[in-house]
């Protein structure tokens, strides 16, 4: 069974009420948005990523998510953030979302590829961005 304590980065996501479906829990394409937002916010925080000027960008190409049990506003949610595999120019991120007493309502995984933005070829991770993803092992 997976814990939030086998994730090195814990993030709080606040549910929104948008985030309900008619049938009352959060709807199953918002889990992937929850995801984006808590990648996205730890590579602008610590691995210096410039969303806007930077060269470089990563291309989700691959994701997935099981949903294990439902989520509902206006529960919070606690991300737990890890990285299962760093390539050359690719990270395979993985995320857990775990209600308010613990249990896990939803596991998944992305990938990301940098590439340059001018091109859209793949490049290396920077020394910064590497350096910031290895501390999620």
């Amino acid at each position: 069974m997976t814990t939030l304590a086998q994730y090195p980065l814990h993030q709080l996501v606040q549910t929104r009420w948008h985030d309900n479906d008619i049938y009352g829990h959060v709807n199953n394409v918002v889990y992937y948005s929850y995801f984006d937002s808590v990648v996205n916010r730890y590579l602008i925080e610590q691995g210096g990523l410039d969303i806007h000027n930077s060269d470089v960008v990563g291309f989700v190409v691959e994701s997935q998510c099981k949903y294990l049990k439902p989520l509902a506003y206006p529960e919070p949610v606690t991300a737990g953030l890890r990285v299962g595999k760093l390539g050359n120019s690719s990270v395979r991120y993985e995320l857990g979302l775990f209600n308010a007493t613990g249990e896990l309502c939803a596991e998944g995984y992305f990938i990301h590829v940098f590439v340059n933005k001018a091109s859209n070829t793949p490049t290396p991770i920077s020394d910064h961005l590497r350096t910031a993803l290895s501390k999620l092992f």
